[in-house]
């Protein structure tokens, strides 16, 4: 009702817009209306939390996260920002960054940055100084992975109080999300704990960063926004429901939509709130290359606990559980040495992979793309 009302009232009236344009806001309260960003910010000025989706690995979903984490902080201002990207027990270290008492290295050294996301640093450090340049306070959402892992294998009923780090049972997913995350889990490798597991370990997930969410509303109060990926955001499902869940009614989901991503004004429910439109940019290839994966450090090795989509290791059919023996000839007995070896390797050129998989050894060929 509030929506409805404002929008009648006072938004702009150019020509429709699709929800693609570059440049506009577009709403499926009013669809093919597009809007501005001062009338988005209007609109939602009474929200508990406002979640901003991502793809991790798109700067200029981060360049449009930083502009808005401007706008909120503007009217009605932003009392504090929850990011997906580091893990609850590193908290400290974000209260010592927003206070002024680390440099951008030693935030990314003590939060062990490279070992626990792997997406380039360089992405995230403007939101990490808008923060600290504001003394915004900066909130860990996250959960280790081992964790996560435990969630999916055990679920979490049979993991020990004492283990959960405080983490309420989750409000279990609707079908809607669990259709979705089907089709994810399609394009992973199968694994023991087949979909189930996979539904158990991201609602856990969820429920951790809403858990972070919900806390820092009580503490710090309205409004408070959360840096997350698109997909713990969208049609309402993940951290808007686990909200929900925890009594934390109003949350708005703000996303980027590039303009060669379908959208259906009709779709039921819509992916968010409000999604801005984004122009295809060219980016320049990070420097040094990315592999592609997620580490842990087990007893067994260094072994690959998640892929990302798309990527050099997807490519070279690396497989989550892979435990890496060696890389370029030399052994590898932890995540930093391999990290070394991957900068190390210059674009256009292979890196040669020795892994162990279900016991035997596989030899794999990563290949670096050319630069541009």
């Amino acid at each position: 009702m509030l929506l409805m009302g404002l929008l009648a009232g006072g938004v702009s009236t150019a020509e429709p817009a699709a929800c693609g344009t570059p440049g506009v806001w577009w709403s499926p309260a009013t669809p093919g209306q597009p809007l501005r960003t001062d009338e988005v910010i209007a609109l939602i000025h009474e929200a508990d939390v406002v979640l901003l989706g991502e793809r991790h690995d798109l700067e200029e979903h981060h360049r449009w996260q930083l502009h808005t984490l401007g706008a909120l902080h503007g009217q009605p201002g932003l009392q504090a920002v929850g990011f997906e990207m580091f893990n609850r027990s590193h908290q400290p270290v974000l209260d010592r960054w927003t206070g002024g008492e680390l440099g951008e290295r030693e935030l990314l050294r003590e939060t062990q940055w490279h070992a626990n996301w792997g997406f380039p640093a360089a992405l995230y450090t403007p939101l990490f100084h808008f923060t600290r340049l504001h003394r915004l306070p900066t909130i860990a959402l996250n959960v280790e992975r081992d964790l996560v892992r435990r969630a999916r294998e055990e679920g979490w009923e049979n993991i020990p109080e004492e283990d959960r780090y405080g983490i309420g049972r989750p409000a279990y997913a609707v079908e809607g999300y669990r259709e979705q995350l089907g089709r994810v889990y399609a394009g992973h490798p199968e694994t023991e704990d087949g979909l189930d597991g996979f539904v158990r370990a991201q609602i856990f997930w969820d429920r951790a960063m809403a858990e972070g969410l919900a806390d820092a509303v009580e503490r710090f109060g309205t409004p408070v926004a959360g840096i997350v990926g698109r997909g713990h955001a969208m049609y309402g499902y993940g951290v808007p429901y686990q909200l929900h869940d925890l009594g934390i009614e109003n949350v708005v989901v703000l996303l980027p939509w590039d303009t060669d991503q379908a959208c259906d004004a009709d779709e039921t429910p819509p992916p968010a709130d409000f999604v801005f439109g984004l122009a295809p940019y060219e980016e320049l290839p990070e420097d040094p290359p990315l592999l592609g994966i997620f580490l842990e450090q087990q007893d067994e090795g260094v072994t690959i606990s998640d892929i990302v989509e798309d990527s050099v290791a997807e490519a070279a059919g690396l497989e989550i559980g892979d435990v890496v023996v060696t890389a370029a000839g030399h052994p590898i007995r932890s995540i930093p040495e391999l990290q070394a070896t991957v900068r190390r390797q210059p674009w256009g050129t292979w890196l040669p992979l020795e892994v162990r998989r279900d016991g035997e050894p596989v030899e794999i060929v990563a290949r670096f793309p050319a630069r541009h």
